[in-house]
């Protein structure tokens, strides 16, 4: 099982697309506060739809407080515009347990972390120019099916 990490969300819009998504893959989402938004918010269960309430949903305070819950053989991998390291690096060892770090969307993660973690901070390749960074429910899919792929193959 993936885990996808939401530091911050700001729009409900993008966490309920990320957890349909979760839902969809049996992937765990983890929220860590403050959120932008309340989780019973009705944007966000549209989004979810039906789906919400099958979310493997877990809430957290710090990443810090995650890092040390999680299983310390996980990787854990920032997805930023800042990072240099493509997401299609084959030699990247992404694996079953790992956690997908997005930042919130007016900001994306912060700069420290990325530089912190030069060989885990990845990037979607974009090649346009005029692109400063994708939709976040549209990145968290990206990465994660990545992931599967790697995954499964």
């Amino acid at each position: 099982m993936f885990h996808l990490v939401l530091h911050h969300p700001e729009i409900p819009h993008n966490t309920g697309a990320a957890g349909r998504l979760a839902v969809s893959t049996d992937t765990r989402l983890h929220l860590i506060r403050p959120l932008g938004f309340s989780l019973d918010e009705k944007h966000l269960r549209r989004t979810g739809l039906d789906y919400w309430h099958h979310v493997d949903l877990h809430l957290w305070d710090t990443l810090d407080e995650l890092c040390a819950a999680a299983d310390p053989e996980a990787n854990f991998w920032y997805l930023s515009t800042k990072a240099t390291r493509g997401i299609w690096d084959e030699s990247l060892d992404i694996k079953d347990g790992d956690y997908f770090i997005f930042g919130p969307e007016s900001k994306g993660l912060p700069n420290d972390w990325i530089e912190s973690h030069p060989d885990t901070a990845l990037r979607i390749p974009m090649s346009s120019e005029h692109a400063r960074s994708l939709n976040l429910s549209t990145a968290v899919a990206i990465m994660l099916y990545e992931g599967l792929r790697r995954r499964d193959s």
